[in-house]
């Protein structure tokens, strides 16, 4: 009589594509946000009649939604997938290091949206008399899109260690459950 071991667990996560689409994702934000950084209103740029001030818009404007979409759509797929794989299997047990590591990557989150939102709306056109608050122009300082970008990466990182922290307990539950096959 012979005994084999079948090993039931995968060999690859089988959310692969979703998470290369993810990290593709953070870095495009992080550029774009470094690109907001390079292209932002600068000082030259402002025109004062006396009374009040005109700032035209710039490209970080547009740099800066775009970031916005791309770190929202990844955070939000990432949490997804993450959730949906907490929910499937019940053999996995959600370890306190991954729930720190989702709550990190959601406060990263809410800070580069803030810091990525005031930013790009201080880059939309500031007319003559009505600027972006009370009436006054302002200008965004020198590594707030730079320092959002670091955020966004920083977040949607948290989000794939959560993942690799989730996969990994939970190959380590499949090896403890091998199958044994008799062959006769």
């Amino acid at each position: 009589m012979e005994v084999q071991e079948q090993d039931t667990r995968k060999k690859r996560p089988e959310f692969s594509p979703i998470f290369i689409f993810i990290v593709f994702l953070g870095l495009f934000a992080f550029f774009l946000c470094l690109a907001s950084e390079f292209q932002k209103a600068k000082g030259k740029d402002l025109k004062w009649d006396g009374e009040s001030c005109y700032l035209p818009e710039s490209h970080a404007f547009k740099f800066g939604t775009a970031a916005l979409v791309c770190v929202s759509v990844a955070q939000i797929i990432g949490n997804v997938v993450i959730c949906r794989g907490f929910l499937k299997t019940h053999k996995t047990e959600t370890t306190p290091f991954c729930l720190f590591l989702l709550l990190f990557s959601w406060v990263n989150f809410a800070v580069a949206v803030m810091l990525t939102t005031v930013g790009a709306s201080m880059n939309r056109e500031q007319i003559y008399g009505k600027g972006w608050l009370n009436g006054e122009c302002y200008l965004v300082k020198d590594g707030l899109f730079a320092s959002s970008g670091v955020l966004c990466v920083s977040a949607l990182g948290a989000v794939l260690g959560a993942f690799a922290s989730n996969v990994k307990s939970s190959s380590q539950v499949d090896t403890r459950n091998k199958i044994l096959t008799h062959n006769v």
